[in-house]
């Protein structure tokens, strides 16, 4: 039986530039509860990360905030160096405890946080840096400018947001190509339609974080369960190939610490929805949300 391969989730260029297949890795699973400190199976870490480039993903997307520190050393330590792999990263977030989240947009903070995350994966470029929260105690234009800077200084090749609204967005463009937006977005929390629709006439790709997500719609008898069992994956593996097919710009990073949920969510790209069950299921997304 061969193995599933993120390749047929088809390429999307980073800033019309940086090709990666669509089907990426969020690495902030691979840290303590709470997002805080070190797994709990720090063995089993760094065997899912080795496994993410042998499933044909190249695309791992990663944030200073998650450990902290810890997910982006481990990324380190199991792939460095990244032959053919895209590392993004995020910065923005304070950490004062598990799941405490504190934005901190100081212009000297990000710096501070850009050159940590530099030190942290072993590059002397990130290919991606995203502001993981835009600070409201901070002008947006502070921290916009700031992210011009960085660029300008070669800390950073392409730069993206993160929970942003197509406002956010446009102020943004003033000062930067917005290269990526990384909001929550799955099949019942639709509250970004408008965002990513703006974000695909745009070319910039779209990152749906908790793209996992689908509540109740996986329950026994669903539409979601019935589509499982034709297609003979789990349901979140339908909402995986439902998301990969609503959009072209749409970058999923579904993240696990394990390697059998990794290559059950690989398992995702061999799974073509129809145009009438991709609509039944929109359909059913819509109304649950």
């Amino acid at each position: 039986m061969t193995q599933p391969n993120a390749r047929l989730s088809g390429d999307f260029k980073l800033g019309g530039e940086l090709a990666v297949h669509r089907l990426g890795f969020g690495a902030m699973r691979i840290t303590g509860a709470g997002i805080w400190g070190d797994p709990a199976d720090p063995a089993e870490a760094l065997r899912t990360l080795k496994r993410v480039p042998e499933l044909g993903i190249n695309f791992i997307d990663t944030a200073d905030a998650y450990g902290p520190d810890v997910s982006e050393q481990l990324i380190a330590k199991a792939l460095h160096p990244y032959t053919g792999v895209v590392i993004a990263t995020k910065g923005g977030n304070s950490r004062t405890g598990p799941n405490q989240w504190i934005p901190l947009g100081r212009p000297e903070y990000l710096l501070q946080q850009v050159h940590k995350s530099l030190r942290n994966l072993h590059v002397e470029q990130l290919d991606l840096w995203q502001l993981h929260r835009i600070d409201p105690k901070v002008a947006r234009e502070e921290q916009f400018d700031a992210i011009k800077q960085m660029l300008e200084q070669g800390l950073i090749r392409f730069a993206g947001l993160s929970e942003v609204s197509i406002e956010d967005i446009q102020a943004a463009q003033q000062y930067f190509p917005v290269a990526t937006v990384q909001n929550r977005y799955n099949l019942v929390d639709r509250k970004h339609e408008d965002v990513l629709d703006y974000c695909q006439a745009q070319g910039i790709g779209f990152i749906p974080w908790a793209p996992l997500d689908s509540g109740d719609l996986a329950g026994s008898g669903t539409l979601l369960a019935q589509l499982a069992e034709q297609y003979q994956v789990g349901p979140s593996q339908i909402a995986l190939a439902w998301l990969l097919k609503r959009s072209p710009v749409i970058l999923p990073i579904p993240g696990t610490s394990k390697v059998v949920h990794l290559e059950q969510n690989v398992s995702a790209v061999e799974v073509t929805l129809t145009d009438d069950e991709f609509a039944q299921l929109d359909q059913s997304g819509k109304a649950a949300s």
